[in-house]
């Protein structure tokens, strides 16, 4: 993994080998982020973003908090 600062942007990269939902999951959390440090959506829309980051984090892990 490489991250770099380049003009006003910081660029991460990781290897192809990270599982894509992982990736998914943390892009969304910056997503999150930016929208609320920009604030242009209203709260709803953030906490909106939240609740679909929660249930796709849920369905990838619950397996290691439920017995089977």
């Amino acid at each position: 993994m490489t991250v770099e600062r380049v003009n006003n942007e910081i660029l991460i990269r990781l290897p192809a080998s990270f599982e894509m939902k992982k990736v998914q999951a943390i892009i969304e959390y910056f997503r999150m982020l930016e929208i609320a440090r920009k604030n242009l959506g209203s709260e709803e829309e953030v906490a909106e973003l939240a609740r679909e980051v929660d249930k796709k984090w849920w369905a990838a892990n619950k397996q290691r908090f439920l017995k089977q």
